[in-house]
């Protein structure tokens, strides 16, 4: 059961395959040979439980990494209460020398937890990357399936205004595949009118 993986300098954590979305472009529905993303590796049998993921995390060299990502192939906040938890004992065993700690996300916490969750993540999380994706709900729902409908796009879009009071660093995404210039453009106003950044992500044909 893989529950941390190195990718590019960082240390990422896999801690659940449960998701609200099935986006069109997610890795998970790879089927490419010889990528992390693309096998089966990340397919978790069970959820390990946070004393297994604090010894995965504490059998490596934390510290030596560029950066800590709750990532994987579902939606990590659907453990957030694990997760925080995760990073509160390694900021109470590394202290100053734990490496930023960012979460990968569909920006659907607060829908998923029922309850805002933005003002938890103050103190403990360095960095939000929050998947954008549309510049409106509709194709939204079209591009990424959320179960809970067109509610969702508006969802995201509150829950990255409102962790950017707590959170230092808040980016959103968007995947470049099929996307104009226009639309690049306008989402990239949706990010600055949220106070957030816009990152166009490449896309990774699996």
């Amino acid at each position: 059961m893989t529950i941390t993986y190195e990718y590019e300098g960082a240390l990422y954590v896999n801690l659940t395959n449960k998701c609200n979305c099935n986006c069109e472009f997610c890795l998970r529905h790879g089927k490419a040979e010889g990528s992390i993303y693309t096998e089966d590796s990340l397919w978790l049998e069970r959820e390990p439980t946070r004393d297994e993921a604090l010894a995965s995390f504490l059998g490596r060299d934390v510290c030596s990494y560029r950066e800590i990502v709750f990532c994987g192939y579902g939606e990590p906040t659907y453990r957030l209460d694990d997760l925080l938890w995760l990073v509160d004992e390694l900021k109470a065993r590394f202290a100053d020398k734990l490496p930023p700690v960012r979460i990968n996300t569909n920006g659907h916490a607060n829908l998923i937890n029922g309850r805002s969750v933005c003002p938890e993540l103050e103190g403990r999380i360095d960095t939000l990357s929050i998947s954008l994706n549309s510049t409106n709900a509709a194709d939204y729902v079209a591009l990424c399936h959320p179960v809970q409908g067109e509610a969702a796009y508006q969802a995201m879009l509150d829950f990255a205004r409102e962790s950017a009071k707590y959170v230092p660093n808040v980016v959103m995404t968007i995947v470049d595949k099929d996307k104009t210039a226009e639309e690049i453009d306008l989402c990239r106003r949706i990010a600055a009118d949220l106070g957030v950044t816009l990152r166009v992500r490449s896309f990774i044909d699996s």
